[in-house]
């Protein structure tokens, strides 16, 4: 009988949400409101953390959004305090184009190397990927080593500003972009992992594409996944789920696939993107 394969031990989510309570409280209502989403683990930051530590979760990347202008800084200084309040916790930081120091404060925020780079959340933020105001942000991350997180799929919905199309235009204009495509490129899975071939510093986390059923995912089988594992990092989208946390890990595991895939995507292409970004020594992490 063949060995059954597991997860590691220590994982890495890529893919956690952190908001001040108020926020949090926001952000679940509007699920509610717009896709009849009842999130099932109302957590706070504390209580987010502390979960996540007893489920397994080593080192937690997360990251939180500017829905509009003028609230980046003040998040932000949140994520600073938070940072500096845990050990093994990273964050994409919020930035807003319109706010009229953006581009001072991002600068200033990856001199700190728990900031991974920024999340651009395209679907609520309303804005282009390949928008010129974003343009001196690109090239500040680029230059600075960082990395942005995107969502730019077309899941749970579309709008003009989401979809490989619009992501194809910036690529081509910024092609050594870092970045991370949340959710696989839900929906369009094929499409956003044919760039992997082409754009060496793209990666794809696996948030929210492994809900059991009902709910439709990732369709395209085991053969995508293993050609592509060394870009893939795996993210819960914790806490803003509607299935219980260890469903996605589960129907992951029920592929079979290899051993190298687990190891890979549930730790090491992300403890080699995190030291790759904060020129930490291999020493911290073993």
């Amino acid at each position: 009988m063949p060995m059954m394969v597991t997860i590691p031990q220590k994982i890495i989510d890529f893919h956690v949400h952190l908001f001040p309570d108020k926020l949090f409280d926001a952000i679940w209502d509007s699920f509610v409101r717009n896709y009849n989403w009842n999130i099932i683990h109302r957590y706070y930051y504390k209580e987010c953390i502390a979960r996540l530590r007893q489920g397994g979760v080593d080192i937690i990347v997360y990251s939180n959004y500017a829905h509009r202008a003028g609230i980046a800084e003040g998040l932000n200084r949140w994520n600073i305090n938070i940072l500096q309040e845990y050990d093994d916790l990273y964050c994409f930081a919020a930035y807003h184009p319109d706010d009229e120091h953006a581009l001072e404060m991002a600068e200033r925020l990856l001199e700190n190397p728990k900031i991974l780079g920024f999340k651009l959340q395209l679907l609520v933020q309303n804005f282009y990927p390949f928008d010129i105001r974003l343009f001196p942000l690109y090239e500040m991350v680029i230059k600075k080593n960082k990395h942005i997180l995107f969502h730019t799929g077309t899941g749970p919905v579309g709008n003009p500003y989401v979809g490989l199309e619009p992501f194809m235009r910036l690529l081509d204009k910024f092609p050594e972009l870092p970045a991370t495509v949340a959710h696989l490129g839900a929906h369009e899975y094929k499409g956003f992992m044919g760039l992997l071939d082409r754009y060496p510093k793209l990666y794809l986390d696996t948030a929210f594409c492994f809900l059991p059923p009902p709910y439709e995912g990732y369709k395209l089988g085991p053969d995508y996944l293993e050609k592509n594992k060394s870009r893939i990092l795996y993210g819960s989208d914790y806490p803003n789920l509607i299935t219980p946390q260890k469903a996605e890990i589960e129907n992951l595991l029920k592929m079979c696939l290899s051993k190298d895939f687990y190891d890979k995507v549930f730790y090491e292409n992300g403890i080699a993107l995190i030291r790759s970004l904060t020129e930490e020594t291999g020493e911290q992490y073993a």
